[in-house]
């Protein structure tokens, strides 16, 4: 018989998959109608302009520009013993920090790229000791590279943290996912949205939609493993891939995104 707490968990997974899966649906309705509408109607101008500044309750939706290093709404970055890039790189970066604060971390920073996966297991090994620790700022980048590297952390079996004036935006939160205890700094931005997938012009749109929800299922299925509530696509599956969706307290901790979140506004 199942535990309370067991019921409970099976209970929010499913809740999760299901509104997972009419996201998926109303996507595959969307695509379908951007092709009819790119093959057969004229072009009108974009969305009107998004807010800036902070995000609140309600207010949460940001454009997306993988290129900022400190978007307008993370607060400052002040953590002594902690240097972040003046600009992200264009790969991951692994390097140790330490803090008076938190002690030796590996800071990742920069755009997840091809082959960072098996570059994170590189540094990793030539590591005698490696930090129990791994501090996260991302812009995100490659699904499948965020996924290997986050099961190295899990097998690593380190904490992850968001510290002041970090972001960890598209695919970086599936490495923040993967720490055994995940802190989040309310002065840092974990923020989520579409997964963008090019396919070639003269590809049917079918296939196209086949290709997304192969792609969300390992999310999904990952996202599980790491004891994470899926439910929290529902969030990336509705913020198109040019705007970011940025979780708030509320939403870190439901989802268990975030084990502890700390630094109040």
């Amino acid at each position: 018989m199942l535990s309370p707490e067991a019921l409970s968990s099976r209970i929010s997974i499913r809740r999760g998959l299901r509104w997972v899966l009419i996201a998926q649906a109303a996507i595959a309705v969307f695509l379908v109608l951007s092709d009819f509408q790119s093959r057969w109607l004229p072009r009108f101008a974009g969305n009107e302009a998004l807010p800036t500044g902070p995000v609140h309750p309600g207010d949460q939706v940001r454009r997306y520009d993988p290129s900022r290093t400190r978007p307008d709404y993370t607060g400052p970055a002040n953590i002594p013993g902690i240097e972040f890039p003046e600009e992200l790189p264009e790969r991951l970066e692994f390097t140790l920090q330490t803090t008076d604060e938190f002690g030796e971390v590996i800071l990742v920073t920069g755009q997840i790229e091809p082959g960072d996966g098996r570059r994170f297991d590189g540094f990793l090994a030539g590591l005698k000791d490696p930090p129990s620790l791994i501090a996260l700022n991302s812009p995100g980048g490659v699904v499948e590279e965020a996924l290997s590297i986050g099961r190295a952390v899990r097998n690593l079996e380190a904490d992850t943290i968001m510290l002041p004036g970090a972001l960890c935006l598209s695919a970086c939160p599936y490495i923040l996912a993967a720490g055994t205890e995940r802190q989040v700094s309310l002065q840092s931005a974990v923020g989520l949205h579409q997964h963008y997938y090019e396919t070639p012009g003269y590809m049917p749109v079918f296939l196209a939609v086949e290709g997304i929800q192969a792609g969300q299922g390992r999310t999904m299925e990952y996202l599980i493993e790491m004891g994470i509530d899926p439910g929290v696509m529902l969030y990336s599956l509705a913020t198109p891939p040019d705007e970011i969706y940025v979780l708030i307290e509320e939403e870190l901790i439901e989802s268990r995104m975030a084990t502890k979140v700390f630094g109040g506004q």
